[in-house]
């Protein structure tokens, strides 16, 4: 018998190492991304906002917001906030996108 070829054993063994580090790299990256996103919590309270909304006319939705979470801080029900923004879609916001809070 002849000496086998050390590719054999070392192949499986760069792909395993590929593959970790594949998984390390991409799990690192969303673990980063996950912890740089505000939580909708820390969102929601801002108790300084909640005033100013109030006796404001127009929101400029920024990132996290929900039509909800609008209605919430600018005391308004979420029916009142819809029928005065009639072409806006509650599932689609988009940042930067101006919503009338009052008449």
């Amino acid at each position: 018998m002849g000496a086998r070829n050390p590719a054999r054993y070392l192949a499986p063994i760069a792909l395993i190492a590929t593959i970790s580090a594949t998984y390390l790299i991409v799990h690192r990256g969303l673990t980063a991304k996950q912890s740089t996103t505000p939580s909708p919590t820390t969102s929601v309270a801002r108790p300084s906002t909640s005033h100013k909304l109030s006796r404001a006319r127009f929101y400029v939705v920024r990132p996290g917001d929900s039509l909800s979470v609008i209605a919430a801080r600018a005391g308004e029900s979420l029916s009142t906030l819809q029928s005065l923004n009639p072409g806006v879609n509650p599932n689609a916001l988009q940042v930067g996108q101006r919503l009338t809070l009052r008449r």
